[in-house]
């Protein structure tokens, strides 16, 4: 599976080991999403530093996640790279997540 995750600081932190996040595997993520929140992980970092490009599909599995998550806990975005940034700055969903340098610095921030 293109998607793995570990727990640290309070934080589920959900990797994806692939470059691209589109229509191929963003099923796929909503899906593994959907589960993490359903086994309880209330508080999410996506690591996003692998992801070099994204699409409306992949983009749309992060606001399903963040719905699913009714505004109960948190769900934050790191590492993005400039083609994934412009996405979002482009959708204006730029002000809808909370997008963080770095999964250090996202687990370090309260």
């Amino acid at each position: 599976m293109p998607f793995e995750s570990k727990s640290e600081a309070g934080y589920t932190i959900v990797s994806i080991d692939e470059t691209r996040l589109d229509a191929s595997i963003s099923e796929l993520f909503r899906v593994y999403l959907f589960d993490q929140i359903d086994n309880g992980s209330n508080n999410l970092v996506v690591d996003l530093s692998l992801v070099r490009f994204m699409d409306s599909s992949g983009l749309g599995a992060l606001v399903a996640a963040l719905k699913k998550m009714g505004g109960e806990g948190k769900l934050k975005l790191a590492g993005a790279q400039p083609a994934v940034l412009d996405l979002f700055n482009l959708t204006s969903m730029d002000k809808l997540f909370t997008i963080i340098p770095s999964v250090a610095e996202a687990i370090e921030e309260k």
